[in-house]
């Protein structure tokens, strides 16, 4: 799917593109489903979700299969054409009717309050605007409204700070489509507002050696009632 101007109903550049690097990312997601874990954290991640759900950073569509069936839709919001146009091949075999959408986290195409929750999966690493994306996540909850997070960033002694920092001045970013390595997704959910709930760490790979991208935590947030 490529993006329109409204205008001219010419094709525009898609606001994220890389091609390289999506596809190095979609071989590698679904080795770590079994290598890593993470067919195990999605479970976590999604287990009790019912209503409408907004996924925000689909990524190749990796959570589709998880999704309860109380889960009345999904819309997926995937930035990266190769990643979206295997995302809408998973949305096919999905159990609950998702729709991937293209947009970005810090400027979602759908209306305010239209959500029952939201899902974030490695997402908070590589946006542009962490605040602004998540401020967007406020916006199209309703009040009340439950956020699942799973999210990796800065972790471990001094040292691998340090390695962290490092190389997201340099390498890091270039090599692994914008993500960065020291970012604190817990800090930011407070900084938005959200109230935490419960929520742990989680190292990838659990038993092995500790990379700069270990460093995750698993949890759940809500927007405010009253909000």
């Amino acid at each position: 799917m490529r993006l329109m101007s409204l205008s001219s109903g010419e094709p525009v550049r898609d606001p994220v593109h890389h091609p390289l690097f999506a596809r190095f990312y979609a071989r590698c997601s679904v080795a770590a489903e079994t290598g890593l874990g993470m067919a195990v954290i999605r479970e976590r991640l999604l287990s009790g979700l019912s209503g409408r759900v907004i996924e925000i950073g689909a990524g190749n569509g990796l959570n589709f299969a998880r999704y309860p069936r109380a889960v009345a839709e999904v819309v997926a919001i995937e930035p990266e054409r190769t990643l979206r146009q295997l995302a809408a091949d998973a949305a096919v075999r999905a159990e609950v009717p998702v729709d991937v959408v293209p947009g970005t986290a810090e400027a979602l195409p759908v209306k305010s309050e239209a959500y029952d929750a939201a899902v974030l999966s490695l997402v908070l690493c590589s946006v542009r605007e962490v605040p602004r994306a998540l401020a967007e996540v406020r916006r199209v909850l309703r009040p009340g409204g439950e956020l699942r997070f799973f999210e990796h960033g800065s972790g471990g002694g001094p040292a691998m700070r340090f390695t962290q920092r490092a190389l997201d001045r340099t390498v890091w970013p270039l090599l692994s489509g914008d993500c960065h390595l020291s970012r604190e997704p817990v800090a930011a959910l407070r900084a938005a507002g959200f109230e935490l709930g419960p929520y742990r760490r989680v190292l990838l790979p659990e038993h092995g050696p500790r990379l700069p991208s270990s460093y995750c935590v698993l949890g759940v947030a809500r927007k405010p009632p009253e909000s």
